[in-house]
């Protein structure tokens, strides 16, 4: 009963928790409290949403993942990858910090949290092995520099769009090099040296926190942030005044073609269910939703054009002599007699005839105070359907990056971790933050380490840090507005150079050349498919699947000769002259329908190259399992070659290959003296034959095969290529 009811409440096993215990887990989740929550605001702005939602994320589910999952130190809330994931699968979808698109990440957390579960509850956690390690690092390495690459807008303080082509959008930000907003650079930069510096010289002072203090005290002391909003009556420079209303037309022409795509797609979809797939109406609805939705892609170019011409352009908010407002003017038509505020701004937001000026750099603002509240997401069967590929995907990366650090402290703390009940602890966690607005969380290397290395015994430390950032939520979100997006840049920044390692993929190489492959063609997919980051890392891991099955295709065959310390070795590499006796052939693989060709093959070819061998010994050693193709062929092999006089011999065979072999009756056809448990057995067996001058079949004769004079067997030369 007591085994039973850990099972489902696995937290049971922290108790009875002692006081050195209980003060341990305290100051590790206090420590790691300092970490998280400056992290999981940048990494909710990695996902696309605002910052804020990063400390939702960081309150049940880091708890629920440490209640429910097996590890004692895994820290669990927003990573990188998985936030990137997230972004990239729901930009095409909706806009980046838009109600819809906070939606469908709410959504896609719980859609994780349901396939994690899942795999779970029916014990499929060996279903993360698709994704082969060399996968990982070339999937890791290219989104680590893609996360990376994403910030870099954020400390030059330009903008940055949102294409297909990430790499496109990298090379824009590129070109607005020479519009870097200083001030943003300095915060940004500040950040990184305050961080590196406390990871080098003083790695137990939270440098992230520090970081954070640092540059918002810097921000509100220096008014950082400069911001106002305009409408286009304000503007007097006609110029500029024609460019934000093209600007706003775009926008408004973009709005309302979506509001028909919705409408439409509606219509279409109830006449499909009303009228049937091929009747007039559904074609009709059809056809006018696929124009409607080319219509918006032309007006978003449209849009991005003017967008990106508009983002140029430097505005200043004039005054008179006595101080007072009167228009907006570009900072290089100013009229002579007026002068500016002392700031120069860029338009932002340009929507409805309203605006945004943007003159100082970019802070996180104003963060609701409280609890998120408790609902669940909206369930919609066409967002669904659309989430869950890729919802599959996050399941697995994130379940991947949570085991293996967890695998790797339980190997420090002798400490036993379930796959599967952390596949559970991971799938609660994503269930009840979809409940309280969160996005996908999965475990965090960083903050696991910090986690182990502050002292942490049991996972109460997780629920430590959950209340911690309980208390910031309640009380303390008001000191976080002054934050600068630079500093937030800065953490991402920091957190995934680490994990950026070529020599990982160097390594791949050197193992095995195809997983060498596997590793570089994931690293170059995901860069070219970025930013659908999803559709690299299935590149890779169908490439993996291929490499390996093509391995399985063709493994390795050995043409064995007696050593001078009298082992079998292979003739080719040491020079071992044949044996005009037996023939002996090693096979390095599992013997199953991908690869019988392969071995009938190279059997004959053995045979043929040494026709004068009565024997034929099969080292089976290396075999594991054989399936109905592979026993098949070997049945077949014995009469083949027992036609032309060469007995065929077996040596090795494994407990589950010989159950098959005895199940079928093959054993019994070919006759159990033709199998020995080494191949010194077999080789002792053949050459007393010899040694007694016994012809061969006489010498082992199978139930079931007539003899046939060894005469015919050179015939065998002639066919062996054609086998």
């Amino acid at each position: 009963m007591t085994v039973s009811i850990k099972k489902i409440f696995p937290f049971l096993r922290w108790f009875p928790l002692r006081r050195d215990t209980l003060k341990a887990d305290f100051f590790a989740g206090l420590t790691v409290a300092l970490v998280l929550v400056p992290q999981s605001m940048a990494y909710a702005q990695l996902a696309g949403l605002p910052a804020y939602y990063g400390l939702y994320a960081s309150f049940l589910p880091v708890m629920v993942a440490s209640l429910w999952g097996s590890s004692s130190q895994l820290g669990t809330g927003p990573v990188a990858v998985v936030s990137l994931l997230t972004a990239s699968t729901l930009a095409p979808l909706a806009v980046p910090g838009s109600e819809q698109f906070i939606a469908l990440a709410i959504l896609m957390a719980l859609l994780v949290g349901v396939v994690q579960i899942t795999l779970g509850i029916f014990k499929l956690g060996v279903i993360v092995n698709f994704l082969s390690h060399p996968v990982i690092v070339g999937f890791t390495n290219a989104a680590a520099m893609i996360i990376g690459l994403s910030q870099v807008n954020k400390l030059l303080g330009v903008a940055m769009g949102r294409s297909e082509s990430f790499i496109n959008d990298i090379w824009e930000v590129m070109k607005q090099v020479g519009d870097t907003h200083l001030p943003t650079l300095a915060m940004g930069v500040v950040a990184i040296i305050i961080i590196w510096s406390a990871r080098r010289w003083a790695p137990k002072l939270p440098g992230v926190l520090i970081a954070v203090a640092v540059t918002s005290v810097a921000s509100w002391a220096l008014h950082f942030e400069r911001n106002t909003y305009g409408t286009i009556d304000q503007i007097a420079d006609q110029e500029l005044k024609t460019q934000v209303a093209r600007q706003a037309e775009a926008n408004r022409r973009i709005d309302n073609a979506n509001k028909v795509v919705a409408v439409t797609a509606a219509e279409a979809k109830q006449a499909h269910k009303i009228r049937g797939d091929h009747s007039a109406e559904a074609v009709t609805r059809d056809a006018i939703l696929e124009a409607t939705r080319i219509s918006v892609e032309i007006f978003e170019m449209e849009a991005g054009e003017l967008n990106k011409s508009l983002r140029s352009v430097q505005v200043v908010r004039a005054v008179d002599d006595q101080g007072k407002f009167v228009g907006i003017h570009a900072a290089n038509r100013l009229p002579a007699g007026l002068q500016d505020d002392g700031a120069t701004y860029h338009l932002r937001g340009v929507k409805d005839g309203n605006f945004k000026l943007v003159g100082g750099g970019d802070v996180v603002g104003k963060i609701p105070e409280g609890l998120p509240s408790i609902k669940m997401p909206t369930l919609n069967w066409d967002m669904i359907k659309s989430l869950l590929g890729a919802a599959f995907v996050i399941s697995l990366v994130g379940f991947m990056e949570a085991i293996s650090i967890a695998k790797a402290i339980a190997a420090k703390t002798k400490d036993k971790v379930d796959p599967n009940q952390e596949l559970i602890g991971q799938g609660l966690a994503n269930i009840v933050g979809a409940s309280t607005q969160a996005f996908p969380v999965s475990g965090s290397f960083s903050r696991s380490a910090v986690n182990f290395n502050a002292g942490a015994k049991t996972g109460m430390s997780a629920v430590f840090t959950g209340l911690i950032v309980l208390l910031t939520l309640l009380f303390l979100t008001p000191l976080l507005y002054f934050l600068p997006q630079a500093a937030l840049a800065a953490v991402i920044i920091m957190a995934v150079v680490g994990l950026i390692n070529f020599s990982a993929i160097k390594h791949a190489w050197l193992v095995n050349k195809h997983d060498g492959i596997a590793a570089i063609v994931t690293f170059v997919a995901t860069l070219a498919f970025a930013p659908h980051l999803d559709k690299g890392i299935m590149v890779g891991a169908g490439l993996a699947l291929v490499l390996y099955l093509y391995r399985t295709m063709t493994p390795r065959v050995a043409i064995l000769g007696r050593y001078r310390d009298g082992t079998l070795r292979d003739v080719k590499v040491n020079n071992l002259p044949a044996s005009d006796i037996v023939t002996a052939v090693r096979f390095d693989g599992r013997l199953y329908f991908a690869n019988v060709s392969y071995f009938e093959d190279a059997i004959l070819e053995a045979v043929a190259a040494n026709p004068e061998a009565p024997y034929l010994l099969v080292v089976c050693d290396g075999i594991n399992e054989v399936d109905a193709s592979g026993e098949e062929v070997i049945h077949h092999l014995v009469e083949r070659l027992h036609d032309i006089g060469v007995v065929m011999m077996f040596s090795g065979f494994k407990k589950q290959v010989l159950d098959v072999i005895r199940k079928t009756g093959l054993s019994k056809t070919i006759g159990e003296e033709c199998f020995f448990a080494t191949s010194d057995q077999a080789l002792e067996k053949i050459y007393s034959a010899v040694t007694k001058n016994v012809d061969a079949q006489d010498a082992l004769r199978p139930l079931s095969l007539t003899p046939v004079a060894p005469a015919v067997r050179p015939a065998l030369v002639a066919d062996a290529g054609h086998d």
